[in-house]
């Protein structure tokens, strides 16, 4: 299945480094799904797509053991 990302807001981490091209990316614009992307990559690499409910808890227990 392809989906159409090119029309996404994408953004960065506040966490990010000052490499601009060292992050990775997410969109909040389709409700209940997280798409993800390298930033490195961004427009010619792959999405993934996670759903809302399962990327909660991992961004959480990533702020846990920052």
């Amino acid at each position: 299945m392809r989906a159409d990302v090119n029309g996404l807001s994408w953004r960065k981490s506040s966490y990010s480094n000052s490499e601009a091209n060292s992050c990775v990316e997410v969109s909040d614009d389709l409700p209940g799904i997280v798409p993800v992307r390298d930033s490195k990559q961004a427009g010619a690499g792959p999405v993934l797509f996670f759903p809302a409910a399962a990327w909660a808890p991992f961004i959480q227990a990533t702020k846990t053991r920052a």
